[in-house]
């Protein structure tokens, strides 16, 4: 078993093989890139994060036919990888699973292993589609959170959006309050339950109607109101 093991680092690399590989890895990671496309489900679609996608399975490759069975040279790449400084954010979860993806096509098909990194592909990006667009052991909330400036007027003891709250909420709790620079102004953040998820608008307008409330935004499924 050992000695399967080191003969698929053992490379011996013509023309026709660095090629074969190149386009293994090509085909892979636009497969990959089509899942992405499918499975994003969070704002601010990028493009160039999929052109990436591409691209970082083809250096994947690349690289692991330069290290081939060469320890030294694994080593020399390991040192020249540490002084590069990644500043670039990840915005979703998900963003992070295909850079793995990729990174891990790339090496199966830089080693030579075009049935796993077929199949590979084809599965896990299945099981993708599958968790993302059934949401498949998510729970689902009608929680969201509502925030608004409210301008206080001391003759009421209750102020008069929590009757609308009280309305329109089977639950609501005061998460935050920040002091805003007109005097009496706050702007309050609420995590709300709504009794009726398709009744937001009609939420929304009565409580631009009562008196002092402003600059209202219902926050739910990374979208905003």
């Amino acid at each position: 078993m050992l000695t399967e093991f080191e003969n698929i680092f053992n490379l011996s690399l013509t023309t026709g093989t660095v090629i074969e590989n190149l386009l293994a890895a090509l085909i892979c990671s636009l497969i990959i890139a089509v899942f992405y496309r499918f499975t994003y489900r969070g704002p601010g679609f990028s493009v160039s994060f999929i052109h990436s996608l591409v691209i970082l399975a083809l250096i994947t490759s690349i690289v692991i036919m330069v290290i081939g069975n060469n320890l030294a040279r694994a080593f020399g790449l390991v040192g020249a990888m540490s002084i590069i400084r990644f500043r670039t954010p990840v915005k979703e979860p998900l963003d992070i699973i295909y850079i793995f993806f990729s990174l891990s096509i790339g090496m199966a098909a830089g080693v030579g292993l075009y049935q796993l990194a077929f199949w590979g592909t084809l599965f896990v990006g299945a099981v993708l589609i599958v968790l993302t667009r059934t949401n498949f052991l998510s729970v689902k909330k009608g929680k969201y959170l509502l925030q608004f400036d409210y301008l206080s007027e001391q003759k009421f003891d209750e102020p008069l959006y929590i009757l609308v709250l009280k309305k329109f909420c089977k639950q609501f709790d005061l998460m935050n309050i920040k002091t805003l620079e007109v005097e009496n102004k706050n702007q309050l953040s609420y995590y709300v339950d709504l009794r009726d998820k398709n009744l937001n608008n009609e939420f929304i307008n009565e409580m631009r109607a009562v008196s002092g409330v402003s600059n209202i935004t219902l926050f739910f499924d990374d979208e905003s109101f």
